[in-house]
């Protein structure tokens, strides 16, 4: 039997982010009766005890008293020691610890003589650029730099999800290059059942008379460039922004830029997932303005599901998108972009069922668990 441990998200089907999608649909759709895998949760709370999924999916509570941007840190390491004890206690064989991120620090390299004792392959997934992502204050992003070095190079394996990941890893460590594997990230194939009309009746919208973006509110998304060329087209359809709205500096600026026109519409997050499917089946199109980062869940979404897509021009995005997108640089190209309605018409036409084969192909959660199954072996 094997058992891969998993740290560094917040849990199991809990609604933060990525990471806590990834390992929910990871262990999901895994279906393999000999591995177990067990997903640490972050908790408030002392009392929580070990959960029972079934018998291939345990989570285990692991109680931070600390606040802040070091909670996770903390919690990371603590749900390390506590699973090498918990393997060391059980006496396990085949036992692998996979960890989420780069908030370890040297903390692999400390625990290694022990690791290695009990025979664990430790796995690490640097996510994405995370020293470049502009919620981290100085001193954080030269942790991030510092840990990536030290994590990257003391555990078994580095699975990068996305190419241009996996490209900046043995560019900077060309060392590591034998123990680097490129794994992507997966969606989640939806059957709908036709409520297209209630559901964008219910926001407010019409088919094929908005433009799309799905994204968190942070500068690296680039919603200001995405609304100042749109604002400087002469588009007669609606920008939609579906984000985690909320009262930060970089939401109110966004406020300001819009200078209440009624041509961009914000909406706060839609997480149900059938939900937010109709609204990205019926766009016109979707522009995805992500810059950092691995593949990004949202970007495979729109493959699979908006006929038009318009993404930022960086390596993470083309690498998933390939030819069945268009590409801005600037707030000028997204502009001239939006003003060829007949090229766009045509694009819509052509690169609908690409992107859609694109995803099939390469994207789906069987596709991704099966590249999975070779590494936990």
């Amino acid at each position: 039997m094997k058992h891969v441990f998993i740290i560094g998200a917040r849990g199991y089907h809990a609604k933060y982010g990525g990471w806590e999608t990834f390992v929910s649909n990871l262990v999901d759709y895994y279906n393999d009766k000999n591995t177990v895998f067990h997903i640490s949760e972050i908790t408030d709370y002392t009392t929580f005890k070990e959960k029972k999924i079934n018998d291939n999916i345990y989570v285990n509570p692991i109680y931070v008293k600390l606040q802040g941007s070091v909670k996770m840190f903390i919690y990371t390491i603590k749900a390390y020691k506590y699973y090498l004890k918990y393997i060391d206690k059980e006496n396990l064989k085949d036992a692998y610890i996979y960890v989420l991120g780069l908030k370890l620090f040297n903390y692999l390299k400390v625990k290694r003589t022990e690791t290695r004792r009990l025979g664990v392959k430790v796995y690490v997934n640097p996510d994405g650029l995370e020293h470049e992502r502009s919620k981290w204050s100085l001193p954080i992003k030269k942790f991030f730099l510092l840990s990536e070095r030290l994590m990257l190079n003391s555990c078994d394996l580095i699975v990068c999800d996305s190419l241009g990941i996996q490209e900046y890893v043995i560019d900077k460590y060309p060392s590591l290059k034998d123990k680097t594997i490129y794994i992507a990230y997966g969606y989640e194939k939806m059957e709908l059942s036709g409520k297209d009309e209630d559901v964008l009746k219910e926001y407010g919208l019409i088919k094929d008379n908005y433009l799309l973006v799905v994204g968190r509110c942070v500068p690296e998304n680039n919603l200001e460039l995405i609304i100042n060329g749109f604002l400087k087209s002469d588009s007669n359809k609606k920008l939609v922004i579906i984000s985690n709205l909320s009262s930060t500096d970089y939401y109110d600026k966004l406020i300001k830029l819009v200078d209440n026109s009624d041509r961009v519409l914000f909406i706060d997050g839609v997480y149900e997932k059938e939900k937010l499917a109709y609204i990205r089946k019926n766009a016109y199109l979707y522009i995805h303005g992500h810059s950092v980062g691995g593949t990004n869940p949202s970007l495979i979404e729109a493959l699979s599901l908006t006929d038009l897509n318009l993404l930022y021009d960086v390596c993470f995005n083309k690498y998933v998108g390939k030819d069945s997108c268009l590409y801005f640089k600037s707030e000028n190209d997204l502009t001239m972009l939006l003003n060829d309605k007949q090229y766009l018409d045509k694009s819509k036409k052509e690169l609908g069922k690409k992107a859609k084969k694109e995803a099939e192909d390469n994207f789906t959660w069987e596709i991704i668990t099966g590249k999975y199954k070779k590494i936990f072996k």
